[in-house]
């Protein structure tokens, strides 16, 4: 006898405008940043603008996400498109890798082979960029506690803004000091900063994508809180997963002092893992005597 409770959230619906409006800025800025790194042969403004380029992809990516994460469940997928969010989110993450890789080889070849760059042009060049990934930020700060991929997307422009001012301070060093060198130097703290920012959502989209327990969710607390009821002699077989970026599966095995409470001690049950962002519950109740005790049950 299995009981489900579903409870489909979508905190990130509103946010649609938002990453349009991000993506029409910061297309229009790589454009104005390539063209004038190209122009001052500016490889910390090449970079910054490469980088983003993969953050506008990003942003698409997630608008995609939200698309597939409606789509209604079928004999085939039975939970919709739901996971494709998560492997959105993985795919993110791999592609700002990929862009550190291609700034750390730049930065190398630059180092050998230094160019000249006006440091005043560079400096109001990333200075546009500081209001826009700032402005983008503070838009998406909002929503990425309810969503890995708006929280990637959010690490990205607060990393973006800093990697904005730390390209204006390189301008204007180069402006009075002519330390070309400073560039290069400039794109690798660039890089570091990429990787750091990306880590955590890699480490965790790849959690995720295997099915490992959500951040957040302590499988020893979901334990007492099951157990907590007056009708829960125990619960095993416990298995917790995500559906998506946003939605939190479990199914538990109760062992019940009565089966005729079950129905009561259910929905308080679901109630409570709900309340803990568990949104999707599927309980299967026992009782001592059909209980097996051997692990490989």
């Amino acid at each position: 006898m299995e009981h489900h409770h579903h409870h489909h959230a979508t905190p990130t619906q509103s946010l649609n405008g938002i990453f349009i409006l991000s993506i029409i800025l910061n297309s229009l800025f790589v454009l104005i940043e390539a063209g004038v790194g190209l122009w001052q042969n500016s490889l910390s403004l090449l970079s910054d603008a490469g980088h983003n380029l993969s953050d506008v992809f990003s942003l698409l990516l997630v608008l995609i996400a939200f698309r597939l994460a409606k789509v209604q469940r079928n004999e085939r997928f039975t939970y919709g498109y739901r996971k494709s969010t998560i492997l959105i989110s993985l795919l993110n993450a791999v592609i700002l890798l990929v862009a550190v890789g291609a700034i750390v080889i730049e930065s190398i070849h630059k180092f050998s082979e230094p160019t000249e760059v006006n440091g005043i042009v560079v400096s109001w060049t990333a200075g546009v960029g500081i209001l826009i990934n700032g402005a983008t930020a503070l838009l998406l700060m909002r929503g990425q506690k309810s969503d890995l991929n708006v929280r990637g997307a959010f690490l990205h422009m607060a990393a973006d803004t800093l990697v904005s001012v730390g390209v204006v301070i390189s301008g204007i060093i180069i402006h009075y000091t002519g330390w070309t060198v400073i560039d290069p130097i400039v794109s690798l703290i660039i890089a570091a900063v990429i990787l750091i920012s990306t880590w955590e959502l890699l480490s965790d989209s790849l959690r995720l994508a295997v099915d490992g327990i959500p951040d957040g969710v302590e499988l020893q607390e979901i334990e007492k809180l099951i157990v907590e009821n007056e009708h829960v002699k125990e619960t095993h077989h416990i298995h917790v997963w995500a559906i998506s970026t946003t939605e939190t599966a479990l199914t538990a095995h109760i062992v019940l002092d009565d089966l005729t409470c079950w129905p009561a001690v259910s929905e308080q049950i679901k109630h409570t893992l709900s309340e803990h962002g568990i949104t999707h519950a599927t309980l299967e109740p026992e009782t001592p005597e059909s209980h097996c005790h051997d692990p490989e049950c």
